[in-house]
């Protein structure tokens, strides 16, 4: 992949481009050639050696990821000539998991029917993958299906307390999540991306009024996970925050700015940054699990692979000197290369808080993050 801006330092050039390569060399080609099946759909999960690793269920969310992720990589022409497997997984997840007028949440190791509920995190990604299926192929039956999806969510998922429920059928006693909501802001971005339909900016709005209302701890400027029916803080859960979501927001914010204006989403996205930043980054390198949000003290110090590819996002965003954006990124890049890229597109989801691999297989959700920290680099290189 050539590389131009030649004043950026040769070493990020040679981050960039050997993550890069990693990804679109390796990761996708070899998850198409050994994740995909017959029947179109994508696997769940795969061992380290690209063998099928039966886990019991294969989900929608799954699917809609790996959607997302091959249309939007080759939208951007990072990768070449898939445009058959796209088609075959989008047609492949109507006909498996839209039953009965409603997305189901998975089907088993057989495919056969496992758990019928609508998950609202599942369907954040129908929004998210569609769109961007749409973009790619002009396939008008996607722009049908996000709108049933954004009719399902608004006339059977809203909750009185504001946002959504987890899950339909509706359980009124389920723990709240900020999480979901957070995806389907990203969907509700790409749905207005792809449909230039004023609605979606009324649902954007009203999410990042979540965030400003009850996601965001005033006092501290942290992001909290888990809430009650009326958006109060979980007692026992309430404290924790993962930074990972943090830098994830912080890089929404801006998405959402570019939208609807709001001068307070990039104040909010400052305020995200900073905390994250200064309390979520390990002494040796990467993005802890979560912190405290009270004490800001870490709570799980192990690493996911995940938040360091959201702060790859952040970093592209956030309001940051030339010297200083190059640096992270080049950190970051290197602890990606060095601690979580393995050979031929392979990755180690999971390190402890040494930095020792946990020894977790791939799942086939991680492609999304891993693919969307490097095209917000790539994109930044090329502003």
């Amino acid at each position: 992949m050539k590389l131009i801006n030649m004043e950026m330092p040769k070493t990020l050039h040679k981050r960039i481009e050997t993550c890069a390569d990693h990804i679109f060399q390796g990761l996708i080609p070899n998850w198409i050639s050994h994740g995909f099946t017959i029947e179109g759909y994508s696997r769940e999960s795969l061992t380290l050696d690209w063998q099928h690793n039966p886990v019991g269920r294969v989900r929608l969310l799954t699917q809609c990821r790996q959607l997302y992720t091959l249309s939007h990589a080759s939208k951007l022409g990072y990768v070449s000539g898939y445009d058959a497997q796209i088609h075959a997984l989008f047609n492949a997840i109507v006909e498996l998991y839209f039953i009965d007028g409603r997305w189901i949440f998975s089907r088993d190791d057989e495919m056969e029917i496992l758990d019928t509920q609508s998950d609202a995190y599942a369907l954040a990604f129908v929004l998210l993958s569609f769109s961007h299926y749409y973009l790619l192929s002009k396939d008008l039956r996607a722009l049908e299906y996000i709108e049933l999806t954004d009719q399902f969510l608004d006339q059977q998922m809203r909750h009185p307390q504001g946002g959504y429920y987890e899950a339909y059928p509706l359980n009124e006693h389920a723990l709240r999540r900020q999480n979901p909501h957070m995806h389907l802001l990203e969907g509700f971005v790409a749905a207005y991306q792809a449909t230039h339909d004023d609605k979606y900016v009324a649902r954007i709005t009203e999410i990042c009024q979540l965030a400003d209302h009850y996601f965001v701890e005033p006092n501290s400027h942290t992001l909290r996970e888990f809430f009650q029916s009326d958006l109060s803080l979980d007692p026992e859960t309430g404290h924790l925050v993962e930074p990972g979501h943090h830098f994830e927001w912080v890089w929404l914010l801006h998405q959402t700015y570019a939208i609807t204006g709001r001068e307070q989403d990039l104040l909010l996205a400052k305020q995200l940054w900073q905390v994250a930043s200064e309390h979520g980054m390990a002494d040796n390198g990467g993005i802890v699990n979560s912190i405290d949000g009270n004490t800001l003290k870490i709570v799980d110090g192990d690493k996911r692979i995940w938040p360091i590819t959201e702060y790859l996002k952040a970093c592209c965003v956030a309001e940051l000197t030339d010297v200083e954006r190059q640096q992270r990124l080049t950190s970051a890049l290197d602890f990606l290369e060095h601690h979580y890229f393995i050979d031929r597109g392979r990755w180690i989801e999971y390190l402890d808080a040494n930095n020792q691999s946990k020894g977790f297989p791939l799942p086939g959700t991680t492609g999304y993050h891993i693919f969307l920290g490097l095209a917000e680099v790539l994109k930044w290189q090329d502003s």
